[in-house]
């Protein structure tokens, strides 16, 4: 018999989505796709998923005319009411 070795869980989509929403600076839309490899509505689509599972993401225009809006995660599905 062979020895299983143990592999750790590997990160999900939905999971890189939430790690880069959640800093501070929160993520454009181009970085989502890159991070992702995913297209733009998939990834809008992903963001919708977020939001009815209890997370609230805030969008900020740009602030350069060239620049896309940041999205970021304010809040939590367990700080939902």
């Amino acid at each position: 018999m062979s020895k299983s070795t143990l592999t750790p869980p590997r990160e999900t989509k939905t999971a890189i989505l939430r790690k880069l929403l959640s800093r501070k600076a929160g993520a454009d839309l181009a970085a989502l796709q890159s991070a992702t490899g995913w297209q733009p509505h998939s990834v809008r689509a992903a963001l919708s998923g977020l939001r009815k599972a209890g997370y609230r993401i805030d969008r900020v225009d740009p602030a350069k005319p060239d620049s896309g809006a940041v999205y970021r995660i304010t809040s939590g599905p367990e700080s939902a009411t």
